[in-house]
């Protein structure tokens, strides 16, 4: 058609920006910390809820990847579906199980290195994290309002956790022209707040 183009092999963040949506995804940014403050690598275990379209599942899966493994529950069966097309398109649905089941009911895995929420209720599952978590393990909960994190950063430390801590990531591009620099007149802001916390590991009393 006589137009040029440049083609370029996607990265994960393009695969997330692209994923089938019927909820809210996670953005990169927040996706990002969760990522380093989880500490998760090559090996980990991981469980996560809600899956939602899949897309923080996919980023956890490709950093666990390849032989650790992510769990993670879904209450709603069409999310379950529509997060599994998407795991496939990024090609790292085998290091995902899905399991279409209410976490706040329990966490099957144990000995796990972290547990990633995302939901509206993350305080119910705060006793079942612990119990699945090896010792040091981390927790973290991603939340949209400070009502969410004051319920659940009490609940945390009702149940023993330790080293607790809640930010909030803000991202502003940059406009650059020489003679024209300047901060982006829009700008990704308020998407929610990320609370980290871990599990205090227990020797053995002699």
């Amino acid at each position: 058609m006589g137009v040029e183009f440049v083609a370029l092999k996607p990265t994960l963040r393009d695969y997330i920006f692209k994923v089938q949506r019927k909820t809210q995804i996670s953005y990169p940014k927040d996706i990002a910390l969760i990522l380093i403050f989880s500490g998760i690598s090559p090996g980990s275990r991981v469980v996560e809820a809600g899956t939602g379209t899949g897309a923080l599942t996919s980023a956890l899966a490709f950093y666990v990847k390849p032989t650790g493994r992510v769990y993670s529950y879904e209450i709603r069966q069409e999310f379950v579906e529509t997060a599994l097309k998407n795991l496939k398109r990024v090609g790292i649905s085998e290091y995902v199980e899905l399991k279409n089941k209410d976490i706040t009911e329990g966490i099957d895995e144990k000995e796990v290195d972290a547990v990633i929420l995302d939901m509206a209720t993350p305080w119910l599952v705060v006793s079942h994290a612990y119990s699945a978590l090896k010792g040091s393990g981390i927790l973290v909960s991603f939340s949209p309002t400070i009502d969410q994190v004051v319920k659940t950063v009490e609940t945390l430390k009702e149940n023993g956790f330790v080293d607790i801590e809640t930010v909030e990531s803000l991202m502003r591009g940059m406009q650059i022209e020489r003679g024209k620099t300047r901060p982006q007149t829009l700008m990704t802001g308020h998407t929610g707040y990320i609370t980290f916390a871990r599990k205090a590991f227990k020797t053995k009393e002699h």
